[in-house]
């Protein structure tokens, strides 16, 4: 009896931690779906009159709006980042599907990129998944030090999930980005979310040893704690800059729920792998939040499907130039394949 009072202050107190963490990524996931919408009336308004994002170009940087999208974004990132000190990155990081939804219906709204009935669907199912995950989430691990952190970030099996992060993460930006990045999304949002996987346990670590030290328990005199905070932020700047490049060359609405998959996937994975978070729960649970992840990943996809068929036959692509709204010929064609093909006939 006396073991089982003992155990209900924990399990309760890391019950509370999760619903602080909750609120605290709800609270992020709105103001980052919002800042999608911010920064893309910025980039577009910019490359009305400097060389477009998409294309190497940085007059976004002398752009207002853009950087009113990214105050905004600061201010879901800091939300997010207290979010990392409360809960498991299990349990934060699904609830990104919240800004996917967000950023769908603003978009639908003032961007009028148009959301079909069955992304209204997909919205629906990013909200189940999402809930899924959130009751059945483990509780975070006691963990007293930022050298704790440190111990797990440097056991063989994430030094070599970090090893193939970063080498393919390479290979995208100086190999495929030059020859494929402005027709194939993928690779931007591919080193986003490869850079963001690391990015987030750096964080979940950094954001540890603050809340640590707030209590009393400084671990700025670690160097540990400004390793973690370097990584933050060379990931957070790479993550930022292909970013930029995604939403200016393609489609609002398709670049939000493919970035969101890629960067949930990948950062659970990273999770399970330094964490070890599979590890306080039993199969029943894994198996719950699997299917919650797989409801938000159908969700996502129909967002991304039913953005094609609202469109029609536009592109996902965006125009090189200002004053070709589309860049589209008939049939949904590239102007400049068309007029190659007229050339050669």
């Amino acid at each position: 009896m006396g073991a089982g009072a003992a155990a209900t202050p924990v399990s309760y107190k890391g019950m509370e931690d999760n619903v602080k963490g909750l609120v605290l990524a709800l609270s992020s996931s709105i103001f980052i779906g919002a800042s999608f919408i911010v920064k893309k009336k910025g980039l577009k308004k910019a490359g009305a009159s400097g060389l477009r994002a998409g294309f190497g170009g940085y007059s976004y940087l002398y752009e207002p709006l853009w950087w009113m999208g990214m105050t905004t974004m600061i201010v879901g990132e800091i939300a997010n980042f207290a979010a990392y000190a409360f809960a498991p990155a299990i349990l934060v990081t699904p609830l990104g599907a919240i800004s996917i939804i967000i950023s769908a219906v603003l978009a639908h709204i003032i961007l009028e990129e148009k959301l079909h009935i069955f992304g209204i669907l997909g919205c629906v199912l990013c909200v189940v998944g999402s809930t899924t995950i959130v009751l059945h989430a483990p509780q975070e691990s006691g963990i007293e030090s930022v050298k704790e952190v440190w111990d797990l970030a440097t056991e063989p099996a994430f030094l070599l999930y970090a090893a193939l992060v970063i080498t393919l993460v390479l290979v995208i930006i100086f190999h495929y980005i030059p020859q494929y990045g402005q027709t194939h999304i993928l690779f931007y949002i591919g080193v986003c979310s490869l850079v963001g996987s690391l990015s987030v346990m750096s964080v979940k670590a950094l954001s540890i040893a603050i809340k640590l030290t707030l209590s009393g328990t400084n671990q700025l005199m670690y160097p540990q704690t400004w390793v973690f905070a370097m990584v933050v932020a060379v990931c957070v700047l790479t993550q930022m800059n292909y970013l930029n490049m995604a939403l200016d060359t393609f489609n609002t609405a398709v670049v939000s729920p493919i970035y969101y998959v890629m960067f949930t996937s990948l950062t659970i994975l990273a999770s399970v792998i330094m964490f070890k978070d599979w590890d306080r729960q039993n199969p029943t649970q894994i198996i719950t939040e699997m299917c919650g992840f797989v409801t938000i990943l159908s969700g996502t996809f129909l967002l991304h499907k039913t953005k094609d068929m609202a469109d029609g036959s536009k592109s996902m692509r965006l125009p090189k130039h200002a004053d070709e709204e589309d860049g589209l010929g008939e049939e949904g064609i590239p102007l400049r394949q068309q007029d190659s093909s007229m050339r050669k006939s």
